[in-house]
């Protein structure tokens, strides 16, 4: 099951292989799910609701039945404040943002959408809960955002923050995916919903300037006065994303020598280059779909990009190109922990099983408390809320932080804060991001690190979740006696998803996908990168033994 790197992987698609926007619209509209069938079924992944309508996986009878079951758990939890709405530039979004406002409206739910239209990224709805829900103790605000995040253009999605901020717990998604499922089995006939036109004008529905809101606070998160000093270059593309039009303003208030390098929208993303299976993903984190702005890394101090609802970034560096995530990561935490004086001396570091042990070793020299928890930001919604969390990162190259007073700043992850923090680095230090990771090596050891992505049906991501460390037989992996096997994550003893096999110079990691019909292996090695390899190997042979008997079943 070795990933296949397709030969279209980092090319722009022929038109004829782009999604048909038409056709798309129309399932979307037409198509109804069939609850009895488990793949056209409402399911919360790590990130909300995500299904393409060709599939009847994300249809407006979907988007229908959630929006109902969130108003249903508003009150009964007793959220009566208003409820944030974002929205991204995928084509199923706009339709599945009016089809949830005509449900907000019926349910009376006062509404607040971005004014003029504006597409609005994820780090901009969880700062307005925030910021509405400061200080208050009833009233509460929370919000929606509708995006399936990087994946494909023909993908839609559809998630909720409670009031504080951040993705919904499996407490609160569980619920809303019961009641969902069942008002699809009713038919919707409980479904409560108005017009369009007449939830467009309703009471109930605010306009709220989620852009000039956010970027006006960013200055309490971001050191621009140090940015702006050093008269750095800057290079973004918000690779066709809700946030878009956040970085023109960006520039203009702050003063910064920022260039937009691509302010297309287009809801087929032709102007990306396919990612490594040829499809396309607006995946800040991967050097198939980043070509167009690794090719200009040359001509700015530092670039970056962001994904489709701006919660993830990607760094391109003149030292080294595209920065794989771990390594970011590593570096912005080095740097925040000794620039930021006002943070506690408590405050405790977030990443995932899965995130680089570069972290670990980091967070051992700053004498932080390392918090690890299972893939899924959620884990440190309530650290960042609460300030006992300083920095919460995932492999997959999302991260969010406090602001500069060590107060709450997004409670979900931020693409846009994260960019903006890899100037304040560079300015700061003198050194981009990828020189401060050479630097890291020196002081540490060199870390080789993969991911490796290949297909999985249904059945056999569902083995993989449920695999436990009696299955892993073995005692020694790639020449090194086993130190560790794990199915819950050490910070909270949450399960995992899958597995964690350690030894004292290397680990891999094993985890079906949350969001697509792909396994996941992740590997890291101290030693070298044929150790690296050696560990991928047995990994694979090691989840191909465990999910393989379960599909022949």
């Amino acid at each position: 099951m070795s990933p296949l790197i397709s030969p279209l992987a980092g090319k722009s698609l022929p038109p004829d292989k782009r999604v048909d926007l038409q056709s798309l619209l129309a399932a979307y509209a037409d198509l109804q799910p069939d609850p009895a069938v488990p793949a056209q079924r409402v399911a919360f992944g790590t990130s909300g609701h995500r299904g393409i309508s060709f599939d009847r996986s994300f249809n407006a009878w979907h988007v229908l039945a959630i929006t109902q079951a969130i108003c249903e758990h508003r009150r009964g939890k007793g959220i009566d404040g208003p409820l944030f709405i974002g929205v991204d530039t995928h084509a199923l979004s706009k339709p599945a943002f009016e089809d949830a406002l005509q449900v907000l409206a019926g349910n009376g739910v006062q509404t607040m959408i971005a004014r003029g239209g504006e597409f609005t990224p994820t780090p901009a709805v969880s700062h307005a809960i925030l910021v509405y829900n400061r200080d208050r103790t009833s009233g509460l605000a929370d919000g929606v955002v509708i995006t399936p995040s990087h994946n494909p253009p023909d993908s839609g999605g559809f998630k909720y923050n409670p009031p504080h901020g951040g993705p919904a717990d499996s407490d609160i998604t569980g619920w809303v995916q019961e009641r969902a499922n069942a008002l699809l089995e009713g038919g919707l006939k409980d479904v409560r919903r108005m017009a369009l036109a007449q939830a467009q004008r309703a009471a109930t529905t605010h306009e709220h300037d989620y852009l000039n809101a956010y970027v006006a606070d960013l200055a309490h998160v971001i050191d621009f006065d140090v940015i702006r000093g050093a008269g750095l270059r800057l290079g973004v593309d918000p690779l066709g994303g809700a946030g878009v039009h956040y970085w023109a303003q960006i520039a203009e208030r702050y003063q910064l020598d920022l260039t937009v390098v691509n302010t297309e929208v287009d809801p087929q993303f032709a102007f990306m280059t396919a990612d490594w299976d040829g499809k396309i993903r607006m995946d800040p984190s991967s050097r198939y779909a980043m070509q167009g702005l690794i090719a200009l890394k040359d001509h700015y101090d530092i670039a970056f990009a962001c994904d489709t609802d701006h919660d993830r970034h990607g760094i391109v560096t003149s030292s080294a190109g595209l920065l794989p995530p771990n390594h970011y990561l590593s570096v912005a935490i080095d740097y925040l922990f000794q620039h930021r004086p006002q943070w506690s001396a408590t405050l405790a570091i977030g990443k995932t099983v899965v995130s680089s042990t570069m972290i670990d070793r980091v967070a051992a020299r700053l004498d932080r408390t390392l918090f690890e928890a299972p893939v899924g930001f959620k884990w440190f919604a309530s650290g960042l809320f609460d300030g006992s969390l300083g920095f919460g990162g995932e492999e997959s190259a999302g991260a969010s932080f406090l602001r500069r007073d060590g107060s709450v700043w997004t409670t979900d992850k931020d693409g846009i804060a994260a960019a903006l923090l890899s100037a304040e680095i560079t300015a700061q230090s003198g050194r981009d991001p990828g020189a401060r990771y050479r630097e890291l090596c020196a002081e540490f050891g060199e870390s080789f690190a993969d991911r490796v992505d290949a297909p999985a049906t249904q059945m056999q991501r569902q083995a993989l979740a449920q695999m436990t460390p009696r299955q892993i037989v073995q005692t020694e992996l790639a020449g090194e006696p086993i130190t560790s096997v794990i199915d819950r994550a050490p910070g909270n003893n949450a399960a995992i998803g899958g597995i964690k096999v350690s030894t004292k110079s290397g680990w891999f990691a094993a985890r079906p996908s949350g969001t697509e019909d792909i396994y996941k292996i992740y590997a890291e090695s101290f030693r070298n990168p044929a150790h690296l390899h050696h560990l991928i190997a047995e990994a694979q042979r090691i989840v191909d033994n465990a999910i393989e008997p379960k599909e022949s079943s």
